[in-house]
């Protein structure tokens, strides 16, 4: 097998901007010596790799350039891992997870990038986490520092945007907004995404998936600002109404009138339309609502590991379940109990014999 000692200590040495003469000095050594191991000449004692690699702060099996392949297999591993966790709401396992494998490869950002994502929704309030806002406290520095290292070396355009993004909403979460203007206003316009520009590039062949995957991204989008607004509390009770009859009318257009169980979204957007029914003094409207969401939160708990929906406008589409990403470890059914339906704009059919009866079938 060969070896690649030489390549590896001359690329990174320059991804450092360190002369020869300057990593001689370092490790004690001739640049004559430097020189040789750079052109193979010559290999570091044994003695030496642990400490090149130190200084390098990569591991001696990547010094050596025998790991690709093997940090490949065991960065995708991390990384299943860390989808099956995030699926099931298991926060802190999350958080091992990629602390672990950050242990492992320092500097891969993917995994850098997970270790943010982890203790970001460790400070999540929508959640099973009792000690949320101490999170916010105590992960900060961390989150932050994670952040600028990501934004500034990491090669990947994808990554580093998504590092932006989140470490702009970490600093107006903790007070400092306009931190986090700075950096949002530093994202690029909507206009000139690539999804927005690449349709003249693409073949015959993959227009007509990039069509339906635009529209199901688009229809995401969509449908999560339509309740936005409908739960923004800057309209009247009965317009935030006919808004979310929108959303449901949406839906219906989007998906050929069939209810699909891949998302948490319609169960969401159903609890706010059935507090504002409520709020109304309509029970009987607030309590179908909420029959109808009960319906659809024990289906998504109850989905397989992967399944399909098809519709005229996105076509045949296939989900799995570990895809679904959530901080909250407990059923839909139960949080739907225990934190949604907890709240005051119930609290007007909360002794009705129809909700409590609700209540027990999300038990």
């Amino acid at each position: 097998m060969r070896l690649s000692i030489g390549e590896n200590i001359k690329r990174l040495r320059r991804e450092r901007d360190i002369t020869q003469e300057q990593l001689a000095e370092i490790f004690n050594v001739s640049c004559q010596t430097i020189s040789r191991w750079e052109t193979d000449s010559s290999y570091p004692d044994i003695e030496m790799l642990p400490v090149i690699a130190n200084f390098f702060n990569i591991t001696v099996d990547k010094l050596m350039g025998m790991d690709e392949n093997l940090e490949a297999k065991k960065v995708e591993k991390y990384l299943s891992d860390f989808q099956m966790a995030i699926s099931k709401g298991l926060v802190y396992e999350c958080v091992r997870i990629a602390r672990d494998g950050v242990k492992e490869f320092p500097n891969n950002y993917e995994l850098l990038n997970k270790l943010m994502y982890a203790l970001f929704i460790a400070c999540s309030d929508d959640a099973d986490i009792p000690e949320w806002k101490e999170n916010l406290e105590k992960f900060d520095s961390e989150i932050v520092s994670l952040g600028e290292r990501i934004i500034k070396y990491c090669p990947d355009q994808n990554i580093r945007l998504e590092a932006t993004s989140r470490l702009a909403f970490q600093h107006c979460e903790m007070g400092r907004k306009d931190v986090g203007r700075k950096l949002y206003e530093t994202l690029p316009s909507e206009a000139y995404a690539r999804e927005n520009q690449i349709w003249w590039a693409l073949s015959e062949n993959e227009k007509l998936p990039f069509i339906r995957e635009s529209l199901n991204r688009n229809a995401r989008y969509l449908s999560y600002e339509i309740w936005h607004l409908a739960s923004s509390k800057y309209l009247t009770d009965e317009d935030s109404i006919k808004v979310f009859e929108k959303l449901i009318e949406l839906d219906k257009l989007i998906y050929d009138g069939t209810h699909t169980i891949e998302n948490w979204l319609d169960e969401g957007a159903l609890i706010d339309m059935a507090e504002i029914y409520a709020r109304l003094g309509n029970k009987e409207k607030a309590i179908e609502t909420l029959k109808t969401t009960v319906k659809w939160a024990i289906e998504f708990d109850n989905r397989p590991e992967k399944g399909y929906s098809d519709s005229l406008l996105l076509g045949h589409r296939e989900w799995h379940k570990k895809d679904f990403e959530t901080a909250d470890s407990r059923p839909t059914r139960i949080k739907m109990r225990d934190s949604w339906l907890s709240v005051e704009g119930f609290d007007s059919i909360r002794e009705t014999k129809e909700f409590k009866e609700i209540i027990e079938s999300l038990s």
